[in-house]
């Protein structure tokens, strides 16, 4: 045991936590589930990518560079972008420009303000700017991809009220804004209740990590508390702005849905 921090892993000692998957894999034959070449694709990847992040961030942190960090966001928030149209195709051009610029504008914004004056340091300092990108970013592409999703399954499936309300002269505005509160309301869905259960619950991974690396609890919590806070800014800002200026792409100037 390492007495000054975390327990260094040994690559024998890590290879075991795969066994679990021996598990998830024995319930998912007996369920019926035919996901297991999925579970083993997910997990390959998951650890290729994640091993690949390791040593670019290693990397990052023992040469730190302004250029770098700037680079490693912009992949950050267009793999986001990439994965949030991705699931839901066949959106117009200008619907995904409002969908790129809400995820980028609100998160380089909370990014900026929680590590520059929560913080107090450079926002260019890759050991915190990066890692908290990586919360508040994945969380966003999360709650908007849910939002997005809700917005368009509601459209479709409401689609002959939505007509009978246009033949009555209702305008399109008044009618998709519902189903657009209806949609950000499950977009936040998962950040309220993760933060309703934490602390009682659960112990967030941020917080464990700090604490298993020798960091007391009491500063864990302090942090943990504000990222949670930033996350649900965040994911506020870019679903609303996704979805409120999104929803005036569906209509042309004469209140006829495209």
């Amino acid at each position: 045991m390492n007495s000054g921090g975390v327990v260094q892993l040994q690559l024998w000692q890590f290879s075991l936590i795969y066994l679990l998957l021996i598990i998830v894999i024995a319930i998912m034959k007996k369920s019926g589930v035919e996901k297991t070449r999925l579970l083993v694709v997910a997990s390959v990847k998951m650890t290729v990518q994640l091993v690949i992040a390791g040593l670019v961030l290693s990397y990052i942190f023992q040469n730190p560079n302004p250029v770098f960090v700037v680079v490693y966001l912009a992949v950050m928030i267009g793999f986001a972008v990439h994965r949030v149209l991705s699931a839901n195709p066949g959106l117009n051009r200008r619907f995904q420009a409002i969908i790129a610029a809400s995820i980028a504008l609100s998160g380089v914004f909370v990014l900026a303000y929680f590590v520059c004056a929560v913080v107090g340091e450079n926002i260019f300092n890759p050991q915190y700017t990066i890692p908290l990108a990586g919360m508040l970013i994945g969380n966003t592409m999360t709650g908007i991809s849910l939002g997005i999703k809700t917005f368009r399954e509601s459209l479709q499936g409401q689609k002959a009220r939505v007509e009978a309300l246009l033949c009555f002269g209702a305008s399109p505005k008044a009618i998709l804004q519902p189903l657009a509160k209806q949609a950000l309301e499950t977009a936040l869905l998962p950040t309220l209740n993760s933060m309703v259960g934490m602390g009682i619950v659960s112990l967030p991974g941020m917080m464990t990590g700090q604490i298993l690396s020798g960091t007391m609890p009491t500063t864990a919590i302090l942090y943990q508390i504000a990222v949670m806070i930033a996350i649900c800014t965040v994911v506020t800002a870019a679903s609303f702005g996704s979805l409120f200026l999104g929803l005036r792409t569906l209509y042309d100037p004469k209140n006829q849905i495209l």
